[in-house]
């Protein structure tokens, strides 16, 4: 198999299914046959920090991952605070039946403490500061 690369795209293309890719207008203008060795380089996840892109012959080469947008900061800091939310709601339910029930042990009512104040700290995050988020420390896993 010989395969092609496109810079616009940023992808590879096996030449030999030109004509497929052509019928369905997938082809683009800019496709450049390229070896195997150079394949095999840049058809994998890059370096740490790296990912594919072209270079000025239109070639691929490795390039720094582009920091991300005020919104991708946004939406990853609101995922990020949710799974933390869910992470001390599942820690604090078993320690609110144990006081619920009258039978939680002084170490039970002090972990469960420490998550509500967790909780409350988390709940405060602001996440329109994002990627500048001073995130709050959840309780030694002990303490659960």
């Amino acid at each position: 198999m010989s395969y092609g690369y496109s810079a616009k795209t940023n992808g590879f293309y096996v030449i030999e299914d030109k004509k497929g890719y052509e019928k369905y207008g997938n082809w683009p203008d800019d496709v450049k046959p390229v070896s195997d060795e150079l394949w095999k380089k840049y058809c994998v996840q890059g370096p740490a920090g790296k990912t594919r892109g072209a270079d000025k012959d239109g070639l691929p080469c490795w390039v720094d991952i582009p920091p991300p947008t005020p919104e991708e900061s946004r939406r990853n800091a609101e995922y990020m605070k949710r799974q933390r939310m869910d992470e001390a709601t599942r820690a604090m339910a078993p320690l609110q039946d144990a006081v619920d029930l009258d039978m939680a042990t002084d170490a039970e009512k002090s972990a469960l403490l420490a998550w509500k104040k967790y909780r409350v700290l988390l709940n405060r995050v602001d996440i329109s500061t994002a990627p500048d988020i001073d995130w709050p420390e959840p309780p030694e896993s002990g303490s659960q």
